[in-house]
């Protein structure tokens, strides 16, 4: 098994772009310290932080002059990235998360497997195009650079919702909650719980 003391990363990310600090302890209690210059953005990657018992710490400051695309999508790298630097070798880990989170009307899925096989199913109909001044379309930009980055199988399944804030919320939400799951230590597993005998 693992040393959960040791499951910590941080990146320091520097383009033309954008200049984004991220650091994680994937064996936190929820603390959140977001300043990513996109309050709507903050507001869903606490609710990762918080279900998914995961502190979290982002400075990020990007070409929004332009829009959020470059932004959002290299926090979204970032964050990939640390998951992956801190879940090591995957000895002991559970290794497959799910949860089901409603918020209100809207209700959503997330299932994830840390395989080391990046991929993304997306199945998400917003409503609307935004929220207040964010493009909702960015948060699958997000969502494929985690999964891209964490090396990790993602399925994010919208079941059903009316209001676009909470039916993503419900997304985020959800996340955190497979994300706990699937990164939790199981005490029976001995060694990567894979036949293979490897998860890279």
């Amino acid at each position: 098994m693992g040393d959960s003391h040791d499951r910590a990363a941080n990146i320091q990310r520097t383009t033309r772009e954008t200049n984004i600090y991220l650091s994680i302890n994937i064996d936190g209690t929820g603390e959140a310290d977001l300043h990513s210059s996109i309050p709507f953005l903050d507001h869903m990657l606490e609710q990762v932080s918080r279900h998914g018992l995961i502190d979290l710490s982002l400075q990020a400051k990007g070409d929004r002059a332009i829009d959020d695309h470059h932004t959002v999508e290299d926090i979204g790298i970032c964050l990939g990235e640390c998951l992956y630097q801190a879940v090591g070798n995957k000895a002991g880990i559970a290794r497959y998360g799910h949860a089901y989170v409603p918020l209100d009307e809207a209700l959503s899925r997330v299932v994830l497997d840390f395989s080391g096989r990046p991929g993304l199913t997306y199945n998400v109909k917003f409503p609307k195009d935004t929220v207040g001044r964010f493009d909702l379309d960015l948060f699958r930009e997000f969502f494929q650079a985690v999964s891209n980055h964490a090396r990790m199988t993602l399925h994010i399944d919208q079941i059903r919702g009316e209001n676009a804030h909470h039916m993503i919320e419900s997304i985020f939400k959800a996340f955190g909650r497979a994300l706990r799951m699937g990164l939790a230590y199981d005490g029976r597993q001995q060694g990567v719980p894979s036949t293979k005998g490897s998860l890279s």
